[in-house]
């Protein structure tokens, strides 16, 4: 537990702010739509990124200097467009107004959706690979802190995505929707500016 336990409060820390990924697992939540696929691609994508990390693979970036403006400016311009997408839901609203609503995208393209918000943003490397993965070599046995900073990705991702249901009730109004919807724009943009400008 003296491994396992850093490992996971390190990465609850690091995954608890809200950020492109978060936001869009809340709302796939709230619609109660394709929550599980959605989840797990959530938890296997981190899991890939923080056993990669552990495994010492942290010197990418060192090795391909390009490869961090590349997801840099790449995660920015699908930001930017995500975001534009949400501000335009949020300004037409109306559409999707009830949570429990089984209308919407197919799982596929919401499962791309995903990946990209996932593996289109560098901080996610940074968080997971660079910042797990050089934490982890302080400990004698990094699988075990590499299994508690998995399991705190995938038991958040899913609490997130189910507890969502919690909040129907006020999702069963136009108005929350559209406030969603432009926080969701607000926070994509600021995350785009943040990597322009950094």
């Amino acid at each position: 537990m003296d491994t396992f336990l850093p490992g996971y409060l390190l990465s609850l820390s690091l995954i608890v702010a809200i950020g492109a990924q978060n936001a869009f697992v809340l709302r796939q939540g709230l619609r109660r739509q394709h929550v599980f696929w959605v989840c797990l691609t959530c938890g296997l994508s981190d899991a890939i990124l923080i056993v990669a990390g552990v495994a010492g693979f942290g010197a990418l970036a060192e090795k391909a200097p390009w490869f961090e403006t590349a997801m840099r400016y790449g995660g920015a311009v699908f930001l930017l467009w995500y975001g534009w997408r949400n501000a335009r839901s949020a300004w037409e609203g109306g559409h999707v107004l009830q949570a429990e609503n089984g209308a919407g995208a197919p799982l596929v393209p919401t499962v791309l959706t995903l990946l990209a918000l996932t593996w289109l943003n560098p901080h996610v490397y940074l968080d997971t690979v660079v910042l797990i993965g050089s934490i982890s070599a302080q400990y004698d046995n990094r699988l075990v802190f590499g299994a508690g900073a998995v399991l705190a990705s995938i038991s958040f991702f899913f609490a997130l995505g189910y507890g969502a249901r919690l909040l129907a009730p006020l999702f069963a109004r136009a108005s929350s929707w559209r406030v969603l919807d432009g926080l969701i724009a607000l926070t994509m943009w600021v995350i785009a500016a943040g990597l322009l400008f950094a």
